[in-house]
């Protein structure tokens, strides 16, 4: 499944990076460090990687909200 915005795949490609222990918690932004982490345990490697590898040129930055 491809990521819907830029956020999101780069969230994905950090939960995936700490899932494949390239890389340490300590190394993101507290703000996202939770949420980094509650990916890593809840998505597989695969999905992980779905997500991350998606192409950033077409994305918007962030998704809209419905209204």
């Amino acid at each position: 499944m491809p990521a819907v915005s830029k956020a999101q795949r780069r969230l994905m490609g950090m939960a995936y990076c700490l899932k494949r222990g390239e890389c340490r918690l300590a190394d993101f932004p507290k703000t996202v460090r939770n949420e980094v982490r509650r990916l890593a345990n809840s998505m597989t490697l695969q999905q992980l990687r779905d997500f991350a590898k998606t192409r950033e040129k077409a994305l918007p930055r962030k998704k809209r909200k419905k209204k």
